[in-house]
């Protein structure tokens, strides 16, 4: 397993209403995913050819996150395709659920500007992650 990221809550993502901006979290998915995917695959791994896009991500905003904050966030794998693959974030601080997120992405070739299969090794990779 590995171990969740620990979000740094900067004073920029905070709103006039004193807590994480909503689409901060998207953000703070994103740097999930390439913390994850460097844990997961060789540091050569070519996303170029082997890449993905975003097609589709959801947040769902239980409690409000603060600056000072000791926040984590778990990625975990959802429904595997052929050649998309869900992602599913849980953002807690003191092991309380504060925001539930998922994303759909789909394997991209940018040299071939199309969508290609999960590669072997990448989809291998899907087994360090715990299952939604």
């Amino acid at each position: 397993m590995i171990e969740p990221v620990h979000l740094q809550i900067r004073f920029a993502d905070i709103d006039s209403m004193g807590h994480v901006n909503n689409a901060v979290y998207l953000s703070y998915f994103e740097y999930t995913r390439v913390y994850y995917f460097k844990a997961m695959l060789p540091p050569n791994w070519d996303w170029v050819s082997n890449g993905i896009i975003l097609a589709h991500t959801e947040v769902s905003y239980l409690k409000p996150l603060l600056l000072n904050d000791d926040a984590t966030v778990q990625m975990l794998i959802g429904e595997i395709g052929t050649k998309s693959f869900t992602l599913h974030y849980i953002i807690r601080v003191n092991d309380k659920i504060i925001t539930k997120g998922a994303s759909t992405l789909v394997c991209y070739d940018s040299k071939m500007q199309r969508s290609i299969g999960i590669p072997t090794e990448m989809k291998n990779s899907f087994t360090k992650l715990e299952s939604v």
